[in-house]
C-alpha cells in the first residue's frame, strides 16, 4: 500500500455544486446568480424590509467577514452569518436566521450532483484504506445530509466540515483534525482536491501528499502554471482527472 489513508474535498471533488446554476436576479444593474431573491421572499413572510436594505445589509456583512473567512481562514457559519444580517436590520425573531439558513441552503442543496460510479468508486477505495472528507463549507449539517442521501456516507470513515472545526482550508488544524479521525500519519494520508491552493498548498504545507482532481477545473494546464509562477505552494503529487484513477495510486 502506497497509501494508508485517503481525505477527500467534498464540493467538486466528490459531490458536484453547479452554483452557475443559482436562480438570476437584477442587483445593482446587472443579472447576478444569487439566493438573495429568495431569501428577501422567506424574509418578507416575517417582515416587511425593502429588496434593497436586505441586499446592502448581507453586503456589508459579508465585507466585515471577508478577511476572517480569506485571509485568516477562520470559518464564519451560515446561521452566524444570517444572525449579523438580521441585527444590522434591527431585526429580534430569533427564528429568523435559522429560516434563512434553511432557504440558502436547501437551494443549494438542489444544486448538488454526484457523478453516478462516485458512491462505487468510493466503496472500493476504502476497501483499501480508510476514506474521510475534509471540506470547508458553513454549514455542516446540509453536507452531512447531502452525503447520506447521495449514499456515500456508509463508506466513509471521518467527516470533517469547516464549520465544527472553526477553521478552513488551507490552516492547519482542519487537515489535523481528518487524519486524526482516519487513524492515521499524516505523510501516510493522500489527500485530493480541486483547488490548488486550499487542497493541495494546505495539505502538502501539513506534511499530506496531494492529489489534485481537475474534472471541474477549466484549463488546468493554465490554472496549474499560474499557481506555481506565484509560487502560491508546491505542484501536486498527482494530478487525476477522475476519482477512479485513485484507485490504482492508494493501492501503489
Amino acid at each position: 500500500m502506497r497509501y494508508r489513508a485517503v481525505s477527500l474535498d467534498l464540493f467538486d471533488t466528490l459531490v458536484d455544486l453547479f452554483m452557475e446554476r443559482l436562480p438570476r436576479v437584477q442587483i445593482d444593474g446587472r443579472e447576478v446568480p444569487t439566493t438573495t431573491g429568495e431569501l428577501h421572499a422567506a424574509l418578507a413572510e416575517r417582515e416587511a424590509v425593502p429588496f434593497e436594505a436586505f441586499h446592502e445589509a448581507l453586503r456589508a456583512v459579508d465585507r466585515e467577514h471577508r478577511d476572517v473567512r480569506y485571509r485568516e481562514h477562520r470559518e464564519i457559519g451560515t446561521v452566524e452569518r444570517f444572525t449579523a444580517v438580521a441585527e444590522r436590520l434591527g431585526l429580534a425573531d430569533p427564528e429568523l436566521p435559522e429560516r434563512l439558513t434553511e432557504v440558502h441552503m436547501g437551494r443549494l442543496r438542489t444544486l448538488s450532483g454526484i457523478p453516478g460510479h462516485h458512491a462505487g468508486v468510493l466503496e472500493r477505495l476504502r476497501g483499501l484504506a480508510p476514506v474521510g472528507i475534509c471540506s470547508n463549507f458553513t454549514h455542516s449539517e446540509t453536507a452531512r445530509r447531502i452525503l447520506a442521501e447521495g449514499a456515500l456516507a456508509p463508506h466513509l470513515d471521518a467527516v470533517v466540515i469547516s464549520e465544527d472545526v472553526g477553521v478552513r482550508k488551507p490552516r492547519a488544524e482542519i487537515f489535523d483534525a481528518v487524519v486524526e479521525g482516519l487513524g492515521a500519519e499524516p505523510e501516510q494520508t493522500l489527500h485530493v482536491g480541486d483547488n490548488l491552493d486550499a487542497d493541495v498548498s494546505g495539505a502538502a504545507a501539513r506534511g499530506l501528499p496531494t492529489a489534485w482532481i481537475t474534472r471541474r477545473v477549466k484549463d488546468p494546464d493554465a490554472v496549474l502554471a499560474a499557481h506555481l509562477a506565484a509560487e502560491r505552494g508546491p505542484r501536486p503529487d498527482w494530478i487525476v482527472a477522475d476519482l477512479e484513477e485513485l484507485l490504482e495510486i492508494v493501492a501503489g
